[in-house]
């Protein structure tokens, strides 16, 4: 009974795992939750109080499939402000969450049998959405040695005649990896001169460490620009996840191909929501720095904890609210007789025995590793890092 393209595709692993961390937490188990990529923050006030207007006042109607002039006003300024980038509000479409957004963008783009290059470690979804649009995801692996970071010969070699688009996550889920002005040049050249679209997923932008400065790959140069759909929303940067927000700016046809697709499925965003969402690109910015400040302060911890292990190396990210933990060294050992293989078997070990949920890197395409995310509290981060240490102990 099921269509070939939903079998060809999996349910997302990271919120598997989220769901059942969840149900052992209802059925009483103490377990601390590493998996989802959620701040734990609450939406600012701010934001909150002008939604409770929209409601009070009705402003609970049907409204333009691609979001409202309002939201996208606030969208170009933002974009312009932040990013140095100029759109028109043509060139812009409000979905609901960045991931619909980028559903929407494959759906429009992809053909049966394009290619489109998805840089490993990878987030969950990438691969699939190329799926069921009937393309085929290529993928190029990174590993600690280059930072995870993708190499401009790499994509070259991946290129053929069938290529359409290359993925980049800068700072990257899982692994927090963020390039440089100088590297997103490199890449962007290679994809202008190869006529290669660029999706750019750019939702972990404002949360970057070190002083670390974020570049939009489309912001490089008028010829990027032009082959690039930018991708981002406002789920992490305002802790608004469940307001499922998101938007693309790109070329006018291409943007007007999404919204199309998206006049088929969802129709307009939620209209609360984008009342919401335009206050938190327009009204005041200062809880945004104090939760990546708070952020900042937790990688820096869980980092140093982690790489006080033996057998794990942890880099130390740049920027979104993940580590992404090399466990290799611990795959061939035992519990109990039983050997762990995978990281898959290692993430059950943890949930079992110290209570804590991974999300298992084979789920991002990089197996040996696992995923932790920093977006709970410290006190949350402190228990589960005593808890990892004290479960190694029983491995042999």
């Amino acid at each position: 009974m099921l269509s070939k393209r939903v079998q060809s595709i999996k349910s997302a692993p990271t919120l598997m795992i989220d769901a059942k961390a969840k149900m052992l937490k209802q059925q009483g188990v103490d377990v601390i939750n590493f998996g989802p990529g959620e701040p734990d923050f609450d939406t600012p006030k701010h934001i909150k109080d002008i939604a409770i207007k929209a409601i009070n006042e009705g402003y609970t109607k049907y409204l333009p499939v691609g979001g409202t002039l309002e939201l996208k006003k606030a969208i170009v300024d933002k974009l312009k402000r932040d990013n140095n980038l100029e759109y028109l509000q043509d060139e812009i479409v409000v979905s609901c969450g960045a991931k619909h957004s980028l559903y929407n963008l494959t759906q429009t783009v992809i053909n049966e049998n394009d290619e489109a290059i998805v840089i490993a470690p990878f987030w969950v979804s990438y691969t699939d959405m190329l799926i069921l649009a009937g393309g085929k995801p290529v993928i190029i692996n990174t590993s600690d040695e280059t930072g995870f970071k993708v190499r401009p010969e790499q994509i070259e070699k991946a290129i053929n005649k069938k290529t359409k688009a290359l993925i980049i996550n800068s700072p990257s889920n899982p692994t927090g990896a963020t390039y440089s002005a100088k590297e997103l040049a490199a890449i962007g050249e290679i994809c202008v001169k190869n006529n290669i679209l660029i999706i750019a997923d750019d939702i972990y932008e404002k949360l970057v460490y070190d002083n670390f400065q974020f570049t939009s790959i489309a912001s490089i140069s008028k010829e990027i620009k032009d082959m690039t759909v930018v991708i981002n929303g406002v789920s992490k940067a305002y802790a608004m996840t469940g307001w499922r927000i998101g938007y693309a700016a790109g070329r006018k046809d291409i943007i007007s191909g999404m919204t199309k697709v998206q006049s088929q499925s969802t129709s307009n965003p939620t209209s609360i929501s984008m009342k919401a969402a335009t206050q938190a690109l327009n009204g005041d910015q200062s809880e945004v720095e104090l939760m990546r400040k708070e952020f900042e302060k937790r990688r820096n911890f869980i980092v140093d904890q982690l790489n006080g292990i033996e057998n794990i190396k942890c880099l130390k990210p740049e920027g979104a609210f993940y580590v992404f933990p090399n466990i290799a060294k611990l795959l061939g050992m035992s519990f109990n007789g039983k050997k762990i293989e995978n990281d898959i078997d290692f993430a059950d070990f943890l949930l079992d025995n110290a209570k804590i949920a991974v999300v298992p890197g084979s789920a991002f395409g990089a197996e040996g590793h696992i995923r932790f995310s920093y977006a709970t509290s410290m006190d949350n981060i402190k228990e589960g890092m005593k808890r990892l240490k004290e479960s190694l102990k029983l491995l042999k």
